[in-house]
């Protein structure tokens, strides 16, 4: 039996004070001995934390025993080792980065779109009225999604917006959006009903609940995760892996940063190619001066470091991933 716990959870509700209450917040996590990663902000809490099944437990409870958060649903995952190394919980202006921070246009504590359980998606989701759509950024879709899923050329959902007028076409469909957990279908949801589409769903929980509910059916690849985990399986119905290694076409779900610190570049590559290249994306990065040390996993503990966004399509959105070296 697994000694440790992950846990995947957010909660869109007012937090007065919230500066203050992330500083508190991190001093009672590190006090139950918890690693992981929380954004704090004015609308709410989105975090995901790793530690004993006795600490997630009582972390649980506490959350729970706040009004403010009582109806926090919380993902949970049995690991072999903490997900994470250190433990950061830091105040934000929002807590999944949309650039849609005035509440007259969108928020999800009053409009979203209607919340399908697993198996309500699944009933669904293959009707010829319906579009499934991700709302998730370029590297998490390439190593994982739904079959036949629309998805949307963007590295961050910041981008999101954006790409609203791409998806008019589908204005007569039922929508059915989807992300990881499901934080940002809460606002991808209801900026759709803000533009005019008229039936928006999302699914409940996210692609975690969905495997752990309807056994993963029909989501092809991994599931891109933001811890150590990097990816986990979702499907035990129909399982494939979707994902290309970056450099040669390989079939492959291992996904890695590039051991240039100054690319940093998020990719699948396979184990072929990343010892070829000592864990980089290019000959050029390879023979990089401050190039890290490769031992196959392509994970590097963070520490502070500027990120080169020189390189079209890299950088802008590495910071929020994966720890830098």
């Amino acid at each position: 039996m697994a000694k440790y716990q992950t846990l995947l959870y957010y909660c869109y509700t007012t937090i007065a004070n919230a500066e203050q209450f992330a500083a508190d917040h991190l001093q009672f996590c590190k006090s139950l001995g918890l690693t992981g990663r929380i954004i704090v902000a004015d609308e709410g809490l989105n975090g995901t934390v790793s530690g004993t099944t006795e600490a997630c437990g009582t972390y649980m409870k506490a959350v729970h025993a706040d009004e403010r958060f009582a109806s926090t649903e919380f993902k949970i995952d049995e690991v072999d080792e903490p997900s994470f190394i250190k433990m950061h919980c830091r105040y934000k202006a929002e807590i999944v980065h949309s650039g849609l921070r005035d509440p007259h246009i969108i928020d999800p504590k009053k409009q979203t779109g209607v919340h399908l359980a697993p198996n309500e998606f699944l009933e669904m989701k293959d009707r010829d009225d319906v579009v499934i759509l991700d709302v998730r950024s370029n590297y998490e879709h390439s190593l994982g999604k739904f079959k036949n899923a629309v998805t949307l050329d963007i590295d961050n959902f910041r981008d999101f917006p954006s790409k609203i007028n791409e998806l008019a076409q589908y204005k007569g469909k039922k929508i059915l959006t989807y992300c990881t957990g499901g934080i940002k279908c809460e606002k991808a949801s209801a900026l759709l009903l803000h533009e005019g589409f008229e039936e928006v769903y999302q699914l409940h929980g996210g692609i975690i609940k969905y495997g752990k509910e309807a056994g993963g059916k029909d989501f092809e690849g991994k599931c891109y995760v933001f811890d150590n985990r990097v990816a986990v399986d979702v499907n035990t119905v129909n399982p494939v892996v979707i994902s290309k290694c970056y450099n040669c076409g390989k079939t492959t779900a291992k996904m890695i940063n590039c051991a240039n610190p100054e690319c940093n570049e998020h990719f699948t590559q396979c184990d072929e190619c990343g010892w070829e290249l000592d864990g980089c994306c290019s000959n050029e990065c390879k023979s990089h001066p401050r190039k890290r040390l490769y031992d196959g996993t392509g994970y590097y503990v963070k520490v502070p470091q500027q990120i080169n966004l020189n390189k079209e399509g890299r950088g802008a959105f590495i910071k929020d991933l994966r720890p830098l070296a």
